[in-house]
């Protein structure tokens, strides 16, 4: 995928569309990412032990195709493209993204947990 928990994204389509945000979790499996106060849903849920019954809103996932990474560098929300670095060994070599705007390397996030 081209986005990772921790970026920030814009959403491309849909309802949400033209809204940024943080994305909280990433589902690679089923090519979908949660973002944090995007796509929030109601959840109608029934009373099982000490949980409470009621309705809930929650952020339900987007799909990969509909958000597009935010560059750190430069601002904008840019395609984003990968490239292994140069390095003396092969243990020193390593894929990174790049942006496809500035063709600035994106560092890797580290999510807040």
């Amino acid at each position: 995928m081209h986005v990772k928990t921790g970026d920030e994204v814009l959403v491309i389509a849909g309802k949400n569309k033209g809204q940024r945000g943080r994305i909280t979790r990433a589902l690679p499996s089923e090519e979908r990412v949660v973002v944090e106060n995007i796509n929030i849903v109601k959840k109608h849920l029934k009373a099982r032990g000490r949980q409470r019954a009621g309705i809930v809103e929650v952020e339900a996932p987007l799909h990969v195709s509909n958000v597009m990474l935010i560059c750190p560098n430069c601002g904008k929300a840019a395609r984003t493209g990968h490239r292994i670095t140069d390095g003396d060994a092969k243990l020193s070599r390593r894929k990174v993204r790049f942006c496809k705007a500035c063709d600035a390397m994106i560092p890797a996030t580290t999510p807040k947990r």
